[in-house]
């Protein structure tokens, strides 16, 4: 198959971390693997594993991108992939309005992610528009049927839950590399002999960096060996908001004792060399790839029992979970597994040859389909 998948930039992220991934995997199976987007850091990667990058302005949230939808619809008529698969709105947004015009017996089948709980309105609803949805969690499932079924007809028969895969060549259970751990204390010595607790995500305010610097201050008054590694940038348009973390580090008192290491692209090696992982998202997350990245590394995590952080974990380390917003027993559980190692299985499900499986199940699905 020719398959396309459209997103608005390949800079870091889960959604783009797990598209460069599923690239690879299109392209190990024989297929003809393109990803159209603004471009990024990991577009070197992409192509290095055989896909093709298509760079399109496809990530302004402006009526000037309306000028895109005819070079896309020429684009697709030209390229005719079998199946084109949006991932995020506004590239859907001018997809479909390009996808739409094209004769019905010709154009390729389209498929839409559900990434995220979107706001609820009529811009989110094009993923809805998709030939087929796929949910990446029954939380996001849920959230799909409850808001977009009856008005867009979504069923049984144009919706599937795929839970995202993690890749076991990546993320397995092993020591840290010692050339990389020599580096990473050569780079930050203050982390040479310490525990380290890890909080790994994108800088936003809803992801718990703050609630993570408070969680710090309390743990490290019983457990001094402790050391906190925050890992993952800002956006460039939030930049501030680091300054504004590293601020609040110094006012508790944590300047030396919680490391801010940016984005990383050896996160498996932290996952290894971390003695607990924490999700503290402070809203419920549709799926929360760090923790199944963690749990493979076999790292224990601790989240709020919400979203899909509490499907994952349920199904994978229900001992992390604790009341949402609840931060003394957040404590209380990183302390927990700072002492112990436990052994942790990640089910199939979550495995990214699982995902990648049931996602061409759904590509082949539609194509034998009637239009």
């Amino acid at each position: 198959m020719r398959i396309l998948q459209v997103l608005p930039n390949l800079d870091s992220g889960g959604v783009e971390r797990g598209t460069v991934e599923f690239a690879r995997e299109l392209v190990r199976q024989g297929h003809e693997s393109l990803v159209m987007s603004n471009g990024g850091r990991l577009v070197g990667q992409l192509e290095r594993e055989g896909s093709r990058h298509v760079q399109m302005p496809v990530h302004r949230k402006s009526l000037g991108s309306l000028a895109l939808v005819r070079p896309l619809r020429e684009y697709l008529r030209e390229l005719r992939p079998d199946i084109v698969h949006v991932r995020s709105r506004m590239p859907a947004w001018l997809i479909w309005l390009a996808w739409r015009k094209l004769p019905r017996g010709t154009r390729p089948r389209l498929v839409s992610t559900f990434h995220g709980l979107y706001s609820v309105n009529a811009y989110s609803g094009i993923m809805a528009r998709a030939e087929h949805v796929i949910a990446i969690s029954h939380c996001v499932e849920r959230y799909v049927l409850d808001n977009y079924g009856e008005r867009y007809g979504i069923g049984p028969g144009r919706l599937t839950v795929i839970q995202r895969g993690v890749d076991p060549d990546t993320f397995f259970p092993a020591e840290p590399d010692a050339a990389w751990l020599s580096g990473l204390h050569a780079e930050y010595p203050q982390l040479a002999g310490k525990k380290v607790v890890l909080m790994p995500g994108r800088l936003s305010r809803w992801k718990g960096q703050e609630q993570f610097l408070d969680m710090m201050a309390a743990l490290l008054a019983d457990e001094p060996a402790c050391h906190g590694v925050i890992v993952g940038d800002a956006e460039p348009s939030k930049a501030h908001y680091r300054v504004e973390l590293e601020q609040k580090a110094a006012g508790l008192g944590l300047a030396d004792k919680v490391t801010f290491v940016g984005h990383r692209a050896d996160i498996a090696q932290f996952y290894r060399l971390a003695k607990v992982v924490c999700h503290m998202s402070n809203k419920p997350e549709p799926f929360g790839r760090t923790l199944t990245e963690a749990l493979a590394c076999n790292a224990p995590v601790v989240a709020f029992d919400q979203g899909g952080a509490a499907e994952s974990l349920s199904a994978c380390f229900p001992e992390g979970l604790v009341a949402p917003g609840d931060l003394d027993a957040f404590v209380r559980k990183v302390r927990e597994w700072v002492a112990r190692r436990p052994a942790i299985l990640v089910p199939e499900r979550f495995l990214l040859r699982h995902q990648v499986q049931a996602t061409l199940a759904v590509y082949r699905h539609l194509l034998e389909s009637p239009r």
